[in-house]
């Protein structure tokens, strides 16, 4: 066993960076080791099956977590994304697939079979490559959520209808109304024992403020749930996707998220290189001319229903292309779904071990798919080029230049207070995001004379520089003392390097963006270790007055490095004489 942890290691190590380097991510990274070391590779690892069975749990723990991160009323709000488009899908790839699979001479009953798989897609590898990409929470991210989140719930009757396919199919497949009910009674049992179980038992168990036992205890939670659900024919995973709905507005939420990351990803890996170990890719070396066209013929199938998909859904032209490609590929419940076809005669063993290795070779195409998109996205944004946003002068006596997370605030603040403002953000992007909301807010480059002058600079009285990019930043109050010397600028600074530039303007009044919450998060510090808020809140008082006069002193140095490090040090001294006659003053 040793050393068969030492090949899996030793193979992500080696293989997985370099597929990142490469700009494949990780997870094709992860398929191509699993290949390596694999049956049809270099042989160092045998047994598939029991590695797939058991890193199988990776899933479970994914769906685990993103069940904490849904409360149950977000989840019911997510109901339309989840059964309407889920299920046309589902159904739309089905009929395209069978239809598709009988012209080539298959049975109805095959074709059905192998459609309904193949119409399944990878929950873990399109939610690990669209959490990379940091799309999960974008419109398209969401929309490809509810349909992984359907097609885990359709596997389990699409699990119970192939081997009534089969020709060794049972005639006692028990009463239908008394499995819904044994499900219902299932569901309704976690869910008491979710609220009035699991919560008491997790706040027992923290109060021993022994981690190693909280960590176990939140591992017992999944496997527990997944085998309720598995002994009743449900899916694992989707049992611990409800445990973590459940526990989703728990107090002991973060801590159950910090417990299982760590499993999750290792078991993850180990998934995906276990799913490459399983394609027997001597078939795709001995017929590849129809391995590769059954390939692309599933992902294109996939491609259209789905950007079909996103058209019901509304989705922007863009967003319908991102999930599409991003749920394009085979999922690892057709496995499972080959693996019943076959014991039940409705698949032989060589059409299930095709399906194996083209659903495996769709997973390695998703990727590459999302390299392309992002290039023809990249090649549109520069061959478009959009015009900025008609502006007027509305007589507004503040404008803000960057609407960003400071810019926003300072902006609802205003509107709060009745004071009517003019807003430019230099990002088409971002400004349309923050229109949806009902913010009246130009597209424009606010270091240029002629939109500042349309927006009403001339009129303005201050104009507050919220620009996040240090050079954007710089150029914008460049143009405003030069041509609009008459306006207050107050400037926000991303860091020290940012306000000795500022400052070098001749720009006073500026703020540094992490430094206001650093002195009260300084405060509630020095109190929770048990000094008195006045004291602590002096404390800080003096601290940030004295670095606020440091800034302005030193920013004549920025360019004398060893000067610079002379004055900081002088500085941190000076500091520390200063809270020691603090100290003995109190005394």
């Amino acid at each position: 066993m040793l050393v068969d942890v030492a090949i899996f290691l030793a193979a992500a190590v080696l293989v997985v960076p370099l597929s990142k380097r490469l700009g494949l991510g990780t997870v094709l990274g992860y398929l191509a080791a699993g290949v390596l070391i694999g049956p049809c590779g270099l042989r160092l690892i045998s047994r598939v099956e029991e590695t797939l069975h058991f890193a199988e749990f990776g899933v479970v723990l994914l769906l685990f977590l993103i069940g904490l991160e849904l409360q149950p009323s977000r989840l019911w709000k997510m109901r339309g994304k989840v059964f309407g488009m889920g299920g046309a899908q589902v159904l739309g790839t089905t009929a395209v697939l069978s239809g598709a699979i009988m012209l080539f001479g298959w049975t109805f009953r095959t074709a059905l079979v192998a459609a309904l798989a193949l119409s399944m897609s990878s929950t873990a590898f399109a939610l690990q490559v669209l959490g990379e990409k940091k799309e999960l929470a974008q419109p398209h991210g969401h929309v490809a959520f509810g349909i992984l989140l359907f097609q885990d719930v359709a596997a389990i009757p699409t699990l119970a209808l192939v081997p009534m396919l089969g020709t060794h199919a049972s005639t006692s497949t028990g009463s239908p109304a008394l499995r819904v009910l044994t499900v219902l009674g299932v569901l309704l049992g976690i869910g008491l024992a979710g609220r009035y179980l699991l919560r008491p038992m997790l706040r027992f168990i923290a109060s021993s403020r022994n981690h190693d036992l909280s960590a176990a205890a939140t591992l017992l939670v999944v496997v527990g749930t997944s085998l309720i659900m598995h002994g009743v024919g449900l899916s694992e995973a989707l049992g611990a996707f409800i445990a973590g709905v459940l526990l989703a507005d728990s107090e002991y939420r973060h801590e159950l998220e910090a417990n299982i990351e760590p499993y999750k990803g290792l078991l993850l890996g180990l998934f995906f290189m276990a799913v490459g170990m399983s394609a027997d890719m001597k078939l795709a070396l001995e017929r590849p001319v129809l391995v590769v066209a059954l390939v692309l013929g599933l992902t294109a199938v996939k491609l259209a229903v789905l950007y079909g998909v996103g058209k019901l859904a509304k989705l922007p032209l863009r967003g319908r292309a991102s999930l599409s490609v991003a749920i394009s590929q085979g999922g690892e419940f057709a496995f499972v779904i080959f693996g019943v076809a076959q014991d039940g005669a409705v698949l032989d063993k060589g059409m299930a071990d095709l399906l194996v290795v083209v659903v495996t070779l769709s997973m390695a195409v998703t990727p590459l798919l999302f390299i392309v998109r992002d290039r023809i996205f990249a090649r549109l944004d520069r061959g478009v080029k959009r015009d900025f946003d008609e502006l007027t002068d509305e007589g507004n006596q503040v404008i803000i230049a960057g609407f960003g997370r400071v810019g926003q605030i300072v902006g609802r603040v205003l509107r709060a207070k009745g004071i009517p403002f003019t807003a430019l953000d230099a990002s088409a992007q971002h400004t349309d995001f923050i229109k949806q909301f009902g913010n009246k807010i130009y597209y424009g480059d606010a270091s240029r004379a002629d939109l500042l002058r349309s927006a009403g600079a001339e009129h303005a009285s201050i104009f507050v520089l919220t620009v996040d990019d240090m050079e954007g930043s710089l150029a914008v109050a460049n143009t405003v003392q030069h041509h609009f010397p008459h306006l207050k600028i107050i400037a926000r600074a991303r860091n020290r390097q940012h306000a000795y530039a500022l400052l070098g303007l001749g720009i006073d009044i500026l703020s540094r963006e992490t430094f206001a919450s650093s002195l009260e998060l300084s405060a509630w510090t020095l109190e929770a270790l048990g000094l008195p808020g006045t004291d602590a809140i002096e404390a800080v008082r003096r601290f940030g007055e004295y670095d606020d006069a440091q800034v302005r002193k030193m920013y004549h140095l920025r360019n004398d490095q060893k000067a610079l490090i002379a004055s900081a040090k002088e500085y941190t001294a000076e500091l520390k004489r200063i809270f020691e006659d603090d100290a003995q003053a109190s005394t």
